[in-house]
């Protein structure tokens, strides 16, 4: 008996043997079929490539330039004459006081210089208020150097603008007693309040002081008889306003780590903060507010699941490295897990840089003081023997009687929903604690590299762009920045109500969308990136905010006049070219050699790679949409 089990368990370890030599061999047999191993893609992640090898229609595509703006180039030097050097004896000086986030400030610098020049005065370094000016922050970097280098932005404005680092001794002694004029400019203020208002005082008093709180304090759209303020303005935002080192440095390293990249902007606002703001400006009423119908008119930014989709429907494969840039969104991670199944290779700077190197950034900082609350010692057995021993206890009292709930004393929804229909006027909100005002200070660092990044990234898809509401955000700033410096870069400007209504369209198959809807994706975004895009940009961003659209006051083109004019009648590249200046004959000597080694280099391409993007399948068949590239083949699916 004892040997008919063993062979039998012999048998068994036998069968168990070869049923597992059959799995190795299927499975070895059948890697073939798989787009890519568990083992090639772990090294492919270890190993990822600076650049792709082949790079066909498919790549173009995906990363390449965009042709009908390579004639564009960035050209922000003076070219009206005369254009005299500020002289020191001027009209006095200008002391300003910024406040607002990381676009606001920006803004708001590039217009004081503006306004310094056109004032004829000297401008003091700016400050910048709140955040950088709490106890226990760096005392190295300090308001305005807290950002920006100082050298850099008065060396390269040495011939637009007188720029001190202090007031003269008498004029502080003045300003302490708060003797000098003080203006608060509405932002788009015009160019004759300065003149007719601010200019006589400032020829009086000799020093001014400006305190600018929305983001800018002049007209985006200047006459133009003042159209060497606007190419001033570029100066100061692309060339003048430098980080300072210690950021570039964090920056430079996440743009090397994170190649090849596309940059994915999630600086949505908070729904409610956005909300106040919309109400503030008048756009919505506080009782009419309808998030379905905001959504469905564009309001309201795109949701990472959404930006994910598009981006696999324009046929980003599923292991493009995307750069999240302001990634503290509203619900934190938990709202990027669609995009996360989408997209696995999600970076930010806190994954590709360590703690030590971001706190290069801070500098030092006083230490946050630890929580003074301290528990009361436990008693003594010698004292709770006496309390046991104190005799009987006093009876308690009696509850009070009923009262009713005084109005103070309601709190959320449900103490003002009874009271009336409407919700109440926002409460002002309390003055920020110490660490409070140092974290949103960090806040500001962290934009900067955020921004380094997404300039420099290989494309550019905004969560949240300038929607004409005039508020100027950081997706905007980032267009007009890779606009001005490279106009060609893929950066795409969708349309968020074009988009909605088409994610709504195929709400019921959002992961298996038709061929059709695939197509109006890519036409539409294709589009965005070239003339539809920038003319829808200059028709909203433009007349509210320019530095979003610094063209065609900052840029000039490579194209001859003749060219443009032999150009199809009223189409978009002629009212895109018609006002461009012609680049000087050195810099576009130097464009057409890059656009020759760029020409070798795809004539050098196998006929394999000019692949295009696109599914197979026709819409007839209602099957499931497949994108085919020369990198991917794999269904739209969330769990891929």
């Amino acid at each position: 008996m004892k040997s008919k089990i063993k062979w039998a368990a012999l048998g068994g370890l036998v069968l168990s043997f070869m049923s597992l030599l059959e799995h190795l061999f299927l499975a070895k047999s059948s890697a073939s079929m798989l787009q890519y191993s568990s083992i090639a893609a772990f090294t492919g992640d270890l190993n990822y490539p600076e650049k792709p090898g082949r790079k066909g229609a498919g790549y173009r595509k995906l990363w390449g330039k965009v042709k009908a703006l390579e004639a564009l180039q960035p050209c922000a030097n003076t070219r009206s004459m005369p254009y005299p050097v500020p002289h020191e004896q001027n009209n006095g000086f200008i002391y300003a006081k910024v406040h607002g986030d990381f676009e606001k400030i920006k803004a708001s610098i590039c217009d004081l210089v503006a306004i310094s020049r056109l004032l004829n005065a000297t401008l003091v370094i700016p400050e910048i208020q709140g955040r950088t000016q709490s106890k226990g922050i760096s005392s190295k970097f300090k308001s305005f150097s807290y950002l920006y280098n100082e050298e850099q932005f008065i060396s390269v404005l040495a011939n637009d603008v007188i720029i001190a680092r202090n007031l003269p001794h008498d004029l502080m002694e003045t300003r302490k007693r708060k003797q000098y004029p003080v203006f608060k400019p509405k932002r788009l203020s015009s160019p004759n309040y300065y003149l007719q208002d601010v200019l006589p005082k400032l020829n009086s008093a000799k020093v001014i002081g400006l305190i600018i709180t929305d983001g800018g304090c002049l007209q985006s759209i200047l006459p133009s008889s003042l159209v060497e303020y606007q190419r001033l303005r570029c100066r100061v935002a692309y060339h003048a306003l430098h980080f300072r080192e210690e950021i570039v440095e964090v920056g430079n390293q996440i743009v090397q780590r994170s190649r090849h990249v596309e940059a994915h902007d999630v600086h949505t606002e908070l729904t409610q903060f956005r909300r106040k703001q919309m109400i503030k400006q008048g756009l919505i009423k506080e009782e009419s507010v309808d998030s379905r119908s905001l959504k469905a008119n564009g309001s309201c930014p795109l949701m990472p699941e959404e930006v994910g989709l598009i981006l696999r429907a324009l046929g980003y494969p599923p292991r493009t490295r995307i750069y999240l840039a302001g990634s503290e969104t509203f619900g934190g991670q938990r709202v990027l897990i669609p995009l996360r199944a989408l997209y696995t290779d999600l970076v930010d700077r806190t994954s590709l840089c360590s703690k030590q190197e971001l706190a290069k950034i801070i500098g030092p900082e006083t230490p946050v003081p630890l929580d003074s609350f301290e528990f009361p010692p436990a008693q003594s057995a010698k004292q709770l023997k006496e309390w046991d021993n104190a005799g009987p206890r006093p009876r308690p009292l009696p509850p009070p009687p009923d009262r009713s709930i005084y109005r103070h004393e309601k709190e959320g929804w449900y103490g003002w929903i009874a009271e009336k229909d409407s919700e109440p006027e926002p409460e002002p909100e309390p003055e920020p604690e110490s660490n409070d005002l140092r974290n949103q200070a960090h806040r500001l660092l962290w934009d900067a590299v955020d921004y380094i990044v997404s300039v420099e990234a290989d494309a550019f898809f905004p969560g949240f762009d300038n929607d004409g509401s005039g508020w100027p955000d950081f997706s905007g700033l980032m267009m007009g920045h890779r606009l001005y410096k490279m106009a060609s870069s893929r950066t795409y400007r969708p349309d968020r109500k074009y988009l909605t209504e088409l994610i709504n369209s195929t709400r019921d198959n959002l992961y298996h969308p038709r061929f059709n809807w695939t197509l109006s994706i890519r036409e539409h975004l294709n589009k965005s990136t070239a003339e539809d895009g920038i003319m829808r940009e200059f028709l909203l961003s433009s007349p509210t905010s320019f530095l979003s659209h610094p063209i065609p006051e900052c840029s000039c083109a490579t194209l001859k006049n003749t060219e443009i004019v032999h150009s199809r009648k009223g189409s978009n590249l002629q009212i895109l070219y018609q006002g461009q200046d012609e680049c000087p004959k050195g810099l576009d000597q130097g464009l057409n050699s890059i656009e020759s080694q760029d020409d070798s280099a795809d004539k050098s391409e196998t006929p394999e790679d000019d692949m295009d993007l696109g599914p197979l399948e026709s819409d007839q068949n209602s099957q499931p949409f497949t994108v085919l590239t020369s990198e991917q083949d794999e269904e739209m699916d969330p769990d891929d």
